[in-house]
């Protein structure tokens, strides 16, 4: 499907992921494990970080020791002082930090009706959607404590529908992350992929950022 294009029928709910999404803290997070890294002596670059996006906090902790014989009988620990070191560093987010096109985009979805959720990884989602000022505009945040199964596993995604009290079918799903693409294919809901450096496979609609995401999708 092209952005000029619209659907048979229009959605009636959308369920946005959260970094890369409406904001980029990707940053913040590469900087608080490289640490964490260094630390325990492991080597750590922006390619491997690229295999953390989407992934929870314990997760990607194992990714990062992976090359280790044993990972460290410390991981509870070393993962709590990445959250740590991660939190100071986001203190430092403001509204101006939402990317291009969020605001329009999350206003006019509110003002036309439709509902909207978070469907986040991020046990730090609250905190992040405070400093950005946006958290009235979402009817519903499911995060990092919301769901058993991570992406790609579909839970995150459908627990949200529940709560806006929609069906998969009725829903679009936004995501900069194969794991979260793939979490919304299996939930069975209309994927749009905010693809960087390269596509994301399986997204029904591609777009470079959030500006680009046609309000057609909803009908608005």
């Amino acid at each position: 499907m092209t952005p000029d294009v619209k659907p048979a029928k229009p959605f009636r709910y959308a369920i946005f992921d959260l970094d890369g999404v409406l904001v980029d803290t990707a940053e913040y997070h590469y900087l608080a494990w490289k640490k964490i890294a260094d630390e325990i002596g492991v080597p750590f670059d922006r390619k491997k970080n690229e295999r953390l996006r989407g992934v929870p906090r314990m997760r990607s902790l194992e990714i990062i020791v992976e090359d280790l014989p044993r990972p460290p009988a410390h991981m509870e620990e070393l993962a709590a002082r990445k959250n740590v070191r991660y939190v100071e560093m986001i203190q430092q987010v403001q509204p101006k930090d939402l990317l291009p096109g969020v605001e329009r985009l999350l206003k006019s979805l509110k003002a036309g009706g439709i509902k909207m959720a978070l469907g986040s990884s991020s046990k730090n989602a609250m905190t992040v959607l405070k400093l950005l000022g946006i958290d009235g505009l979402l009817d519903a945040v499911v995060d990092g404590h919301g769901f058993k199964n991570a992406k790609p596993a579909p839970d995150v995604f459908v627990n949200a529908a529940n709560l806006l009290g929609g069906t998969p079918a009725e829903c679009v799903v936004v995501e900069d992350a194969q794991a979260g693409v793939d979490a919304g294919k299996a939930a069975g809901m209309f994927v749009v992929g905010v693809a960087r450096d390269e596509p994301l496979q399986g997204a029904d609609l591609l777009v470079a950022t959030p500006a680009g995401i046609p309000l057609a999708l909803w009908g608005v």
